[in-house]
């Protein structure tokens, strides 16, 4: 049984590692890192996936190439938290309550409890007595979307709302935030 394909050869190379679990069906991942994922039913064949690859070769290398740009457009990049390392989610967690407490003064904000879950559609949230949820998933994205979601999120801490006032807060200290909320809706985080 394979656990690896290299479509192509010398320098144009794509390893694509296959991932064999109880699936039906044949499916294909490229990560944000460039990292391809082709994940198959326990009983298929070495064959099988070998032709379904060199069919979707093309597939591959344009989601590869975008990732390698990171040339903005609808690909959705999707993210699977639950298969991060305890070793990563703890020094994760540990750069995140940094990045936090940095921010919190700098903007003059105090929180309670900051809290990591595993969620499919939240990056983070504050409630109203200043406790902190943040998604595993942010350790897959890039640092200044991290930034992001913590200014977000403590920015709620002086206004429990979107208004405009919320919104000049989040650029007081984060100049760039609209284009990072843009790349954010690139990903689409599965915690199945």
């Amino acid at each position: 049984m394979i656990t690896e394909y290299m479509l192509g050869d010398g320098e144009d190379a794509i390893k694509v590692a296959i991932v064999r679990s109880k699936r039906k069906s044949l499916g294909l991942e490229v990560n944000i890192y460039g990292e391809v994922k082709a994940r198959v039913p326990n009983r298929i064949s070495d064959r099988t996936i070998c032709v379904f690859l060199e069919e979707n070769e093309g597939w591959i290398r344009r989601k590869t190439a975008i990732v390698q740009e990171g040339s903005p457009d609808q690909t959705q990049i999707i993210l699977r938290p639950k298969e991060l390392p305890l070793k990563m989610r703890r020094e994760f967690r540990e750069k995140l309550c940094g990045k936090v407490e940095r921010y919190a003064q700098s903007m003059g904000v105090t929180y309670g409890r900051i809290t990591l879950r595993f969620q499919k559609s939240r990056w983070g949230s504050c409630s109203s007595e200043g406790n902190l949820s943040f998604n595993y998933a942010m350790a897959l994205i890039p640092e200044e979307l991290v930034d992001y979601v913590v200014v977000h999120e403590l920015a709620h801490r002086k206004h429990m709302n979107h208004s405009a006032a919320f919104w000049a807060e989040v650029e007081r200290h984060l100049s760039g935030y609209k284009d990072f909320r843009q790349k954010l809706r690139r990903y689409r985080i599965d915690v199945s």
